[in-house]
This record gives structure tokens, sequence and C-alpha cells, in this order.
């Protein structure tokens, strides 16, 4: 695999998407595009909540993407427009520090998370003057990363135009970090399969250092992806960071009743390499020192011997200060035991028994039963379209993304492919006006695609 995003050459004549991008920004701006990056989508397959406590996840790309058109000056402004109308064209001066208002999450913010990141890695202090026209075809707050496929796509546009150069793994690691510039504390998962993806194959996701493995899924069964059209945006509510929050609460806890030094460890991960324990002993130590009932903050200073101001600064983001009780339990349970279901998923990948696809899918259907019940991340909607694609014919499904809303993921037989696209359509679009409204790009079949790029015109 190269280790730096690839630079392609491409006749602009055989995408339909290019050529009407390449004229939106020729009528735009009087001038032709210098050069155009994509960077995909992603569908989560298993590992749900688990990459910001330091696990591995196994998602795949997904043919759908954010592509950029771009041309270069030495103007002292980045022009940023969008083909979709309902996005507003946005101007910022390059000159001074870009100022990203995380209480209004616009999409050109995204894209300056993706510019500032670059700036900083480099300590560039002028940046390349930009234009640029952002095409996407990811459903916008779906579960399907479209805001970090920005952030990266956003990164990739700045490297080229300041002619730096990084590898992917590097690239990766930046716009995991730049994204918390809007306030998501992800854990790197979206961005690192936007720019590792291999077309053809999903990937195991492993972080501290960052890396990737092929991981062959099985013949006989696709994933479908439907989208319940519940929107979530992680940016502008505070659920995904509550999560985050208590899951740091729980790694101090957790490292304090086993007599660890609790001021350095953060993810849950690191309880358990600490211990050098394994994951079911981990579920057991939960079981064993973390008590089912909510945490009050009160009970949470005593615990971890420090004052409410140090919870405050130390533990909890800036969205998540009116934060009252912790349900500590339940979130420990669910990473610990998602992290053990996703080496479990590779494992059955790799040893492709005959009932491989049935245990794949009760994998799948565990995950979302410990979403939905223990990390509770999912909404009534979700449940419900999850409940109609096992009902009609697939082996496994469960949220995937953040949740509250966005997509579902479900394993088909493929010989069963038509008639189960026939029923969850039936069942679930069609009662409704607005979801049938919908429909075209809410329930598709989805392939592994490949990783971000660079394209120039032949």
């Amino acid at each position: 695999m190269e280790t730096n995003p690839p630079k392609l050459k491409t006749a602009i004549a055989v995408s339909e998407r290019l050529q009407n991008l390449k004229k939106t920004f020729e009528q735009k701006y009087g001038e032709s595009p210098v050069f155009y990056a994509c960077a995909p989508g992603r569908v989560n397959l298993i590992g749900e909540h688990i990459d910001y406590c330091g696990y591995s996840v196994l998602p795949m790309a997904i043919e759908q993407n954010i592509l950029a058109a771009v041309s270069i000056n030495d103007s002292g402004t980045i022009q940023l427009a969008n083909r979709n109308p309902q996005y507003k064209d946005f101007t910022v001066s390059c000159k001074e520090d870009i100022a990203i208002d995380r209480d209004n999450p616009q999409w050109y913010y995204y894209f300056l998370c993706g510019v500032k990141g670059i700036q900083e890695n480099f300590g560039i202090t002028r940046l390349a003057g930009m234009r640029c026209v952002v095409d996407g075809t990811i459903p916008p707050s779906s579960g399907l990363s479209s805001s970090s496929a920005l952030v990266c796509c956003a990164g990739l546009v700045t490297m080229e135009a300041n002619h730096k150069s990084l590898s992917k793994v590097a690239l990766a690691e930046i716009c995991a970090k730049c994204e918390r510039y809007i306030g998501t504390e992800g854990g790197g998962m979206d961005q690192s399969i936007s720019f590792l993806a291999e077309k053809g194959t999903a990937k195991l996701i492993e972080f501290n250092p960052v890396r990737a493995t092929d991981v062959k899924l099985p013949d006989g069964a696709v994933f479908v992806i439907s989208n319940c059209c519940v929107e979530m945006n992680k940016a502008a509510s505070s659920h995904f960071n509550i999560r985050v929050v208590e899951c740091r609460i729980a790694t101090k806890m957790l490292a304090k009743a086993r007599g660890l030094e609790s001021n350095r460890l953060l993810k849950l991960a690191q309880v358990q390499m600490e211990l050098k324990a394994s994951l079911e002993e981990m579920l057991s130590l939960v079981d064993e020192m973390l008590h089912p009932e909510p945490y009050s903050r009160e009970e949470i200073c005593k615990a971890l011997d420090i004052t409410t101001e140090q919870l405050c600064t130390d533990l909890l983001s800036p969205n998540t200060q009116h934060v009252t009780h912790f349900k500590l339990y339940q979130r420990a349970r669910h990473v610990y035991g998602e992290a053990a279901r996703v080496l479990q998923f590779k494992s059955v990948c790799d040893s492709e028994p005959a009932e491989s696809t049935q245990l794949l899918g009760d994998l799948m259907n565990q995950s979302h039963a410990s979403c939905r019940d223990l990390y509770e991340c999912s909404c009534p909607e979700l449940d419900q379209l999850v409940d109609i694609c096992l009902k009609s014919g697939a082996l496994g499904s469960r949220l995937t993304g953040a949740g509250w809303g966005g997509c579902a993921v479900s394993m088909v037989p493929s010989d069963k492919v038509e008639s189960f696209l026939q029923a969850v359509s039936e069942a679930y679009y069609t009662p409704d006006p607005r979801r049938t409204a919908m429909k075209n790009q809410s329930l598709f079949v989805s392939k592994p695609g490949g990783g971000a790029a660079i394209f120039f015109e032949e």
C-alpha cells in the first residue's frame, strides 16, 4: 500500500459528476480548477463508540464521497462554495488566525478545521489562497461520516495547495485532532478509514499508532445501508461528548479501584493494558467495581478525591458542563463487550468457517442490542428500522455511526438482496411521504470503496 495519498491523472469526460463540478467552478470563478481531491464516507461494520476509548474498529469506505475542485492564488483568501444550493458560500482571510465557531457548526467550518490542522502541523504563517467548490454525495448527519470526510478532503486540499507532503497515517491523525476545533471529541476511526481504505476490502483499524489491516468480507453476503431519516449532528448536540466523558470518568474510577496511577489514564483500553487483563476480565471488573445506578457529581468527586472544579475542568468538555449524572457501569460494559465483538468479527472473517455469515450476523445483532440498551445511542426509528431489516431477511443489522438517528447497516445473503430492498422499502419508506422522498439516497447496497486521493485533469 502506498504510504501517501495517490495522485491520479483522470479524464474529466468519463465522469458526469466531475464535468458538472468543473462547469460550476468555471461559472463561479471564471477560471478552471488546478486539481481535484476526494475523501470517502464510511460505514462501520462493528465497533461503535470504542475508537475514542482506544479500541480497534472495523469499517469500510463507501462509494459516496466529498469531492472538491480547487485553484490556487496569492489573494490571501480562501473562497468556499458548495454545489448544493442549501449550503452558503463563505470567504475567509488566511492572513490572520482562522476562527471556527463551534456553537454554529456550518459546513464551511468543517472545511476550515482541515485547513487549520494542516496549517498548524507545518507552522505555515501565510497559507496559499484557494478557490474551492465542494460536491458531496454522502447523506449529511446520517452516521456515514460526511463531516469527517469533509475535514479530510480539506486537509488533503490544503496540503496539496501549499506544496506539502504527508503520509496517509499522518493526515488521518491530523484530521482526527483538528475536527475537535468544531467540538467533536471523536477517536479517529472516520479519518483513518477515509485515508487508509482500499477498494474491495474492509479494514481493522487500530490506534496508538494508527494502522490498518485488510479484512476479507465473506462471499455470499452483501452489506446494505438504510437511513432512518432522523438527522443527528454530533457537533450540534451534547449526546456524543457526554458518552466520551462517561467513558473517561469510568476509566478513572476503575483505575482508582485497582490502585493504578489514574492521573495519566484517560481511555478504557489503557486500564486493560495496565492491568494486563483480558476483555472478559475487564467485564468482570466492571461488574465488581461499578454500580448500575447513575453516579452523581458528588459521588464521583469523592471516589476520585477531586473537587467539583477539577471535575469540570479536567474531565468534562465545554458542552457537557450541565450534566449532573453519569451512567458509568453501562458505558464501560458496552465498550469492553464491543471491543471483544470486533476481534471475534475479524477472527470469523479470517478463518472463514462454513457458518461465517450467521456468526457475523449474530455479532452485529449483539452490537445493536448493546448500543441500544447499554450505550443508549439508538432512537425509536433506528430500532424500528433494524427490526424491519431482520424481518426482511438480514442475517444481522445494527445502527452504524454515532447513532441517535442516521443509518443501520445490514448483512444480507447475496441471493436475497432484491427481496430485502423491496420489503424494507415497503415497510419503512413507503408509509411515510418524507421517507419516500429520501429513499433513493437512503437505501442502497455498499461495496468497500477506495481512500482519499488527488486528481489532475489529463
